[in-house]
């Protein structure tokens, strides 16, 4: 909730839950290994002969991630020390916490979304993920992705934090979001 992980409890064994909606598509967070701890590479391999996987697990070696049959890899502003070393063909996730840049980076820490989606141009695919919404219900920041999507509209935007239902979207593809990241609204069942 809100981004404030030491709060976040298990739901269940991820497998098992990932078969139950029998989506062909999944955004996994490993947060043991975003905190620097161990990746669950049985865990992530077991998920990616499932369906396809976009994994965040504080890449610093891309290439072992796709090797346990994950799609695509995504890079975390969060988790980045140098924006520079970015790699371009990951999914770039803008992270934020109430509208501003979390990262490493001393560059990136605390700009706006779009300033740090300009800062960082090379990925064709962008998360913007407010972890202070996360969990929340509060709704997404769909003025943000809006305002991205009008600077660069040929980035294909993933909106993430705070989705409740269906009618939040409609308002993200409205704004050009291309598909949003949920969770929450699942678990509560507003979305099936």
């Amino acid at each position: 909730m809100r981004g404030e992980r030491e709060r976040y409890r298990p739901i269940g064994d991820p497998l098992s839950l990932a078969r139950s909606y029998e989506l062909d598509e999944l955004y996994v967070a490993d947060l043991d290994a975003i905190a620097g701890g161990g990746l669950q590479s049985g865990i992530i391999a077991a998920l990616a002969r499932e369906a396809r996987v976009m994994l965040d697990a504080g890449a610093t070696e891309p290439q072992r991630l796709l090797d346990l049959g994950v799609d695509r890899v995504v890079v975390g502003t969060e988790t980045l020390a140098d924006a520079d070393a970015l790699v371009p063909d990951a999914v770039l996730s803008i992270d934020l916490y109430d509208g501003r840049v979390l990262s490493r980076d001393p560059r990136l820490a605390g700009l706006r979304a779009l300033d740090a989606v300009a800062r960082l141009a090379g990925p064709r695919e962008v998360i913007v993920l407010d972890l202070a919404r996360v969990g929340t219900g509060a709704g997404p920041d769909v003025g943000t992705i809006a305002e991205i999507h009008d600077a660069f509209p040929h980035l294909e935007l993933l909106a993430g934090g705070g989705v409740r239902d269906a009618d939040d979207l409609r308002a993200l593809e409205a704004a050009g979001a291309a598909g949003a990241l949920v969770a929450t609204a699942l678990l509560r069942g507003a979305l099936s």
